[in-house]
């Protein structure tokens, strides 16, 4: 079982940067991909970016390509989402995830989610 705790969202204006952290608890952080998802009020979660087990291999959304960045530092047990660029439609409720299997892109493939961090993008 892994716990998830992410960290580094708030406010910024529109264009601006933020990084969010995502802290994982037990020793085989390795063993899983993770995933950001996001959900906007009134809209249903959605898929941001994953990154394989050891990262290797990244996928992002095509709203946020280019953009944003996902990372990792196995040794850190932490992932990364970069947000460069930011739009007011970025504005959103942004999950962590870890996932047992391969990495993807369904929310359900992940088992494990953090409680969330508010970013919102003002004008």
């Amino acid at each position: 079982q892994v716990q998830l705790v992410e960290s580094g969202g708030g406010l910024v204006q529109a264009g601006g940067s933020l990084r969010l952290s995502c802290a994982a608890s037990g020793r085989t952080f390795s063993s899983y991909a993770m995933g950001w998802f996001r959900q906007a009020p009134g809209k249903e979660r959605e898929f941001v970016a994953a990154i394989s087990r050891n990262g290797g291999s990244t996928y992002y959304a095509d709203s946020v390509k280019g953009r944003f960045t996902i990372s990792r530092d196995n040794a850190k047990n932490t992932v990364y989402l970069q947000m460069n660029s930011l739009k007011l439609e970025d504005t959103a409720v942004y999950y962590c995830a870890a996932s047992r299997l391969p990495v993807g892109t369904r929310e359900s493939g992940y088992q494990y989610w953090g409680q969330g961090t508010q970013v919102t993008v003002s004008s």
